[in-house]
């Protein structure tokens, strides 16, 4: 049986990217989707269409109860959860003194909660088979901070923090815990940055270019794969040299 691969915030940008890489290497993937129903569901047939193991399904990872149901079905339908890739997140652009007390638990409550609750129940399978693999998308602003990010931030410094801690205390049931903290990358959330924004964040890059999904999913690739079997509570930041 194929392993399985389950994908928060699968149907666009770096998660939609992650689907089809692990896909093409031969995972069932679970692409979670909370809103995006189109998105996600065009994935799954064109990832079908390439002769490849995927369905979308909707679910909530800041709601404890949809994310207990995501994981119920697909070990009831494919009876194992080999990789957990925590990509779903959310992002804000304002002043630390303008943030509301409902914009700030809602970003902490998608990427940071959200990373608990699924983890959570992925390590039941996982610890009962010794065997699996967690990967957390962080954000190179988890490292180094962000001004007028200062949320965001702290959420995706978290989401490294639980990494570290979890690789300590899952690595004796053989399951890896890490994390890949991108830089810059070419997605929905540069829409509302203006062109000399971006061309700023380039000159700022030593590489001069910003990423791209695919170079965030090589990296998970290879943390989901047998090669990094010896990797645990680490962090692998794709920044093209912004931040070393």
């Amino acid at each position: 049986m194929a392993k399985v691969a389950i994908v928060s915030g699968g149907s666009r940008g770096i998660g939609a990217a992650v689907c089809r890489t692990l896909a093409g290497e031969g995972y069932t993937v679970i692409i979670d989707y909370r809103v995006n129903k189109a998105a996600a569901e065009k994935l799954e047939y064109e990832l079908r269409a390439l002769g490849l193991n995927a369905e979308a399904y909707c679910c909530d990872v800041s709601d404890e109860s949809s994310v207990k149901r995501l994981f119920s079905y697909v070990l009831k339908k494919y009876g194992r959860i080999d990789v957990l890739v925590n990509n779903a997140g959310v992002s804000n652009y304002e002043l630390f003194t303008d943030i509301s007390s409902d914009s700030w638990d809602y970003i902490m409550n998608t990427n940071l909660k959200g990373a608990f609750f699924m983890s959570r129940e992925a390590l039941g399978d996982m610890i009962s088979n010794k065997r699996g693999r967690i990967i957390n998308i962080a954000s190179m602003w988890g490292i180094c901070g962000a001004s007028c990010e200062v949320a965001y931030s702290v959420s995706k410094s978290g989401v490294i923090g639980l990494t570290k801690a979890l690789a300590k205390e899952v690595g004796p049931s053989g399951i890896t815990v890490n994390c890949v903290a991108p830089g810059v990358i070419q997605t929905d959330m540069l829409k509302d940055i203006s062109e000399e924004a971006v061309e700023m964040l380039k000159e700022e890059t030593p590489l001069g270019i910003l990423g791209t999904p695919e170079d965030v999913a090589d990296c998970v690739a290879f943390l989901a794969s047998d090669k990094a079997g010896y990797i645990t509570g680490q962090v692998l930041s794709p920044n093209g040299g912004m931040v070393i």
